[in-house]
């Protein structure tokens, strides 16, 4: 019991320590990773990293191929656009219910943190894992608050690929934010109309599907040259990319 345990708890650490590093941009789309190298720096055995990149790749963030090895999932056209389909059909049914279901209180709470995201956009790189955790949270609390658990588990499972897509190719400038969607967002959310919630919340999903889709463009066109082809080293990976 106490080795389960103790192989579980590991597992979790290495599992997070990896998710962080693919969210803040340490291990990019197309990146392979050693079994061998990140159990040694870990000071790990090779059974939690192996259960742990096995949950990454349930969760879409990462790929294996045989004699390949083990990479940060590049997505496709596809893949993005399926994501964000299914984003809109739970999201949108969320904001519905929020109209009627949330608290005073927890209106209060989720302006002032659409507030904190929308501030966070425009923070240097190095806060890129602070704003996606904000943004996580905003969209996962709207479902907590929409009081159906069903809908909150299945949105907070969409965030954590999503969130590989949001900060590609995005720089913080430091300035104040020019634009404020999230406010914006919650301003309406925060009325009575649950029609008008739906489709602003339709709106924000397809607003945040295009940025993704012009950021991506670059990985989809990789994808295409080597996709289903990858290797265990750096150099060779170049060399499959042409």
């Amino acid at each position: 019991m106490t080795e389960t345990a103790d192989n579980l708890s590991l597992a979790f650490e290495a599992y997070t320590t990896v998710r962080q590093r693919i969210l803040r941009g340490e291990l990019p789309m197309g990146q392979v990773i050693s079994r061998r190298k990140l159990a040694a720096e870990l000071g790990m055995s090779f059974l939690p990293v192996s259960e742990a990149l096995l949950r990454l790749e349930f969760e879409g963030l990462l790929e294996s191929r045989p004699r390949a090895g083990t990479r940060v999932r590049i997505p496709t056209l596809r893949d993005v656009q399926g994501h964000y389909t299914v984003r809109e059909a739970l999201e949108v049914q969320a904001a519905r219910l929020f109209t009627s279901a949330a608290t005073v209180e927890e209106r209060n709470e989720l302006q002032k943190l659409a507030a904190r995201v929308d501030l966070m956009a425009y923070q240097p790189e190095a806060d890129r894992l602070h704003y996606l955790t904000l943004h996580e949270k905003l969209h996962r609390r709207i479902a907590d608050c929409a009081r159906c658990e069903s809908l909150s588990d299945a949105i907070e499972k969409t965030h954590a690929l999503a969130s590989t897509w949001m900060c590609v190719g995005r720089s913080g400038s430091g300035e104040e934010p020019k634009r404020t969607p999230h406010q914006s967002l919650l301003e309406v959310l925060c009325g009575a109309d649950s029609e008008r919630a739906g489709e602003a919340m339709r709106r924000h999903i397809v607003s945040s599907q295009t940025r993704a889709l012009e950021r991506l463009q670059p990985y989809f066109e990789m994808h295409k040259v080597n996709g289903a082809t990858y290797a265990r080293s750096a150099k060779r990976n170049l060399e499959l990319a042409g």
